[in-house]
């Protein structure tokens, strides 16, 4: 391969510990809620918010601190014995409905707490069993708004550094006013730039970013 061709896509390996949160206003209240498991209504906290909010990286985070088991809602195991862990059932809302019923039913009675993320509320979810509908909309439910403009800078900062990446002053801004203000944006351009930069073997510039960015642009 030479330094011209474009390298194949590589997995990213996202960073759930807690030291990489960056808590803001659009998340300091999930935040709270989400570390006191004790004040859930029934044992339950649904978290939502739009893709690339940091619900994931919470729900590793309240793993982490509660020996929880995390599980991936569009994958949820047949149920083989009630949890002995709590539960970190990160999108629920892709999940098998009855799997997440039993599911549900079977930590509430093993007393074990259970955080669910989503999309949208359970309030607006299209759920077609009735008992389902009825246990998540009667669980607690935090979101997770939008991020500010201090949380996308703190987080386009990062994903630069991790990447060794020189983001120079146009590009930043470029990247911080013409991209959609969600973190999924901001980290599709860094993977793109950086792949870009690496198969040309030049510097970030503004033109490459926009060049690149053009689909992503707002």
């Amino acid at each position: 391969m030479t330094s011209k061709q474009l390298p194949l896509p590589f997995a990213e390996a996202p960073h759930y510990a807690t030291e990489d949160f960056f808590t803001a206003p659009s998340n300091e209240l999930a935040c709270e809620v989400a570390s006191r498991p004790d004040t859930w209504t029934n044992a339950r906290l649904v978290l939502w918010g739009e893709s690339g909010c940091g619900k994931t990286h919470l729900a590793h985070i309240f793993a982490a601190r509660h020996g929880a088991t995390l599980l991936d809602g569009a994958r949820l195991p047949p149920l083989q014995a009630p949890p002995t862990t709590p539960l970190a059932i990160d999108d629920s809302d892709a999940a098998d409905e009855t799997a997440l019923l039993h599911l549900l039913n079977a930590a509430a009675e093993a007393g074990q707490f259970v955080l669910l993320t989503a999309q949208t509320p359970p309030s607006r979810q299209n759920i077609a069993l009735p008992d389902l509908a009825s246990r998540l909309r009667a669980s607690q439910t935090a979101q997770i708004l939008p991020p500010d403009d201090e949380l996308l800078a703190a987080l386009l900062t990062r994903l630069a550094a991790d990447r060794q990446l020189i983001l120079p002053l146009p590009v930043r801004n470029y990247l911080l006013t013409r991209l959609p203000r969600t973190p999924a944006a901001q980290r599709e351009a860094i993977a793109r730039l950086d792949h870009a930069a690496m198969a040309k073997g030049t510097a970030i510039t503004r033109h490459l970013a926009a060049e690149l960015l053009a689909d992503l642009a707002v």
